[in-house]
């Protein structure tokens, strides 16, 4: 029997052309609120990420199968398995792109992240599907929509794949923001700072997040708050626990407080992630 999960949220807005969807998992305590995307244009959708958990992934398909249109293609995001996961349990038959180095992770390393999820039983897939298709930073047309590809290195994850639709004002930023949940920290968050001050003084206006809601430019500060804080608490030597329930007091108002106990281990113990 498959465990039951609570509904995801369904959001839709239309920036210029085209038609945004974004597909977000249930607000737990220990969920993370996955976020993933459809870029709706005249005949295709693109999609971004395939979710976490396998009842998520197959109601993510459901929804963009319900659109009626040809599902042209998926872009994988970075190798966290929170957004490619739900690959092999829905979209096995989608042509899927990643950046090279996610494309080698998955090969050297997915079968062994599949292994130490276990504990998930049937909300894991059971088989790991690794884009075929590469994408790299440049500018691409697809159904008459300019998409710009970037790879941006070392903020919440070393390679994350970012996409640009600079004609309808959207950056799909994925891992860059959190939005209104906990972040997942690295050692990279001074480095992330820089990154998201770029974001303020670009033109966009919609960013879409890999966790949480679609975001403006005031939730892109607000992720800058919150690195800065984090930052100046490690540096102060807060750690572990002590770590955890600062940034609880000082954040109240962010869901998903199951990711402290995702990345602290890492974070503080040297380990590698996931």
């Amino acid at each position: 029997m498959v465990t039951q999960l609570p509904d995801p949220i369904k959001i839709v807005r239309r920036a210029g052309d085209v038609r945004i969807h974004t597909f977000i998992s249930a607000f737990t305590a220990d969920n993370i609120a996955n976020a993933t995307h459809i870029i709706e244009s005249r005949n295709k959708l693109v999609l971004v990420d395939g979710q976490f958990l396998v009842p998520y992934a197959l109601q993510f398909r459901e929804y963009a199968n319900s659109i009626g249109k040809k599902i042209d293609r998926i872009y994988l995001s970075h190798r966290h398995p929170d957004h490619w996961f739900g690959l092999g349990a829905a979209f096995g038959d989608i042509p899927i792109y990643a950046l090279p180095e996610t494309i080698e992770f998955l090969k050297q390393h997915g079968e062994d992240s599949l292994n130490d999820h276990w504990k998930l039983g049937n909300l894991a897939p059971k088989s790991l599907i690794i884009p075929e298709r590469t994408v790299r930073a440049g500018e691409e047309i697809i159904d008459g929509v300019k998409y710009l590809f970037d790879e941006v290195v070392d903020t919440e994850i070393d390679f994350l794949l970012t996409i640009g639709l600079p004609d309808v004002g959207v950056f799909i930023a994925q891992d860059l923001i959190y939005s209104g949940t906990h972040l997942y920290l690295t050692k990279y968050m001074e480095h992330w700072i820089g990154i998201l001050q770029g974001m303020l003084l670009s033109d966009y206006d919609l960013f879409l997040p890999g966790h949480g809601f679609p975001a403006d430019k005031n939730e892109v500060a607000k992720n800058i708050e919150y690195l800065s804080v984090a930052l100046e608490a490690a540096g102060n030597g807060r750690t572990n626990d002590a770590f955890k329930h600062f940034l609880l007091e000082r954040f109240p108002e962010r869901k998903c407080p199951g990711i402290f106990d995702i990345y602290i281990p890492r974070l503080f113990d040297n380990a590698s992630e996931f």
